[in-house]
């Protein structure tokens, strides 16, 4: 048996500090395998950086993944060829930079692929089906089993994907939103699914922005500096325990710890 811990979009330093602080415990307490985490907003809550890839590394994450802001940061796409570990949405052009999935090493001769697969319903960025994107996954031939993350704004379309998932996917987990979803389960073929892990960063907040500018915004339509918040900061996720070898799901709960704002 092995056990994931997958941790939902991080926002900014507070949701970085919050991870080098508290995860290497996590990952004892919680008898934690592997770490996947979403790593797109890292950087002032809008990209990453090559840098703080490596600080989140560092921190004891094994693998990031990232979303519809994979170029937000000046010079990334520059850097992410180069960068070990981490991933870009798979359903992006095969032209653009970085590697379309990542492996994790089971210990047992087995694999596990880690692939994102952006929502393409209120996205501002162009991708391809994930539908046909999937079935491009099955049948790569050097991975045995499939984590499988759906970044997308409409829950019908992580729903949906799960279910096509079910039995071909260890897990299917939703991200983009910011806010953890209740309806964790495991589905009939034996694949864990969750529409939505959560942010890790502040809760006192717009989905990790000031609450002030982002409300003023919302009322007048004039454009504001959204900053990222600082209090009420929570590492959200999910755990997942599955079998090594068979890839099926056994277990799926989601993860929350909250910590210091000052942390």
């Amino acid at each position: 048996m092995g056990r994931i811990l997958f941790i939902g979009d991080f926002v900014g330093s507070p949701g970085r500090k919050a991870v080098k602080k508290y995860l290497a415990e996590i990952r004892e307490s919680h008898a934690v395998d592997w770490v996947i985490a979403n790593g797109e907003n890292a950087a002032a809550g809008k990209g990453i950086t090559g840098a703080l890839c490596y600080e989140l590394y560092q921190a004891g994450v094994d693998r990031i993944t990232l979303g519809d802001h994979v170029w937000d940061q000046r010079g990334f796409s520059e850097e992410l060829d180069s960068l070990e570990n981490v991933c870009r949405p798979f359903n992006l052009p095969a032209s653009v930079p970085g590697r379309a999935y990542e492996t994790l090493d089971l210990g047992n001769g087995k694999t596990l692929g880690i692939a994102t697969l952006l929502g393409r319903q209120f996205m501002k960025i162009s991708s391809s089906c994930q539908y046909e994107a999937l079935d491009a996954l099955m049948k790569l031939d050097d991975v045995d089993f499939w984590f499988i993350e759906t970044h997308a704004e409409a829950t019908a379309e992580k729903v949906g994907l799960g279910w096509y998932m079910d039995g071909r996917a260890v897990a299917v987990i939703g991200t983009h939103t910011h806010v953890p979803t209740a309806d964790e389960s495991i589905l009939p073929r034996g694949t864990a699914y969750l529409s939505d892990a959560g942010m890790t960063g502040p809760y006192h907040s717009v989905l990790g922005r000031e609450v002030a500018p982002v409300i003023a915004s919302m009322r007048d339509g004039m454009p504001r500096r959204f900053e990222v918040a600082q209090h009420d900061v929570r590492i959200c996720g999910c755990l997942i325990d599955f079998d090594t070898e068979t890839g099926v799901a056994t277990k799926i709960e989601r993860f929350r710890r909250n910590v210091s704002s000052q942390n």
